[in-house]
């Protein structure tokens, strides 16, 4: 895998609650491995970020400040957040790159040494447009979603953004690091 700079984790699905639903902060339930495993990325000298689509907050439903709170009393460097809704133009919006390409600029990070772990292929098609690796986690969408791609329901650039690597949780991710990932089958 070579060397690693940051690693950027999506918040819904994988670090905590359920596939199909977004849980404010207050009401999450973060995975009992997650902190634990942010905790050993950062003993290795890793940027750990925080990028995660939250339309809830244009709506008015959710306050951005919670979530940064929320985010970081579990380990997590810095923030990147889109708040807007679906279609609206933004370019921070996953499965665009903007978040990363600004966290890129904001901390000086050559995105082809950094990791991606989400358990929706918006994450991966993110991460494949800013060059990142790709780690797939199989909790909150990751199964549904993989399964998705192998009955041929992605094309284009969802089609390309197949997992460098496929973890069964956070946890797994993390490890992988330490004992150098191996190839998905």
């Amino acid at each position: 895998m070579g060397v690693i700079e940051a690693v950027f984790i999506d918040r819904d699905g994988t670090i905590g609650g359920v596939e199909d639903k977004v849980i404010y902060p207050n009401e999450m339930i973060i995975f009992p491995e997650v902190e634990e495993s942010i905790k050993r990325l950062k003993e290795k000298g890793l940027l750990i970020l925080s990028f995660t689509n939250q339309p809830g907050i244009s709506r008015g439903e959710a306050n951005r400040d919670d979530f940064e709170v929320e985010l970081k009393s579990i380990g997590f460097d810095r923030i990147y957040l889109c708040p807007h809704e679906h279609n609206t133009g933004c370019n921070c919006r996953k499965p665009l790159p903007g978040m990363l390409l600004q966290a890129a600029n904001e901390n000086d990070l050559d995105l082809r040494k950094c990791v991606v772990i989400g358990d929706r292929w918006t994450d991966l098609v993110s991460a494949q447009e800013a060059g990142c690796i790709k780690i797939l986690v199989q909790t909150g969408a990751g199964k549904k979603d993989l399964k998705k791609y192998e009955d041929g329901q992605y094309f284009g650039k969802y089609r390309e953004a197949y997992p460098d690597y496929m973890a069964t949780n956070i946890k797994d991710a993390a490890q992988c690091f330490l004992n150098h990932c191996k190839e998905p089958s």
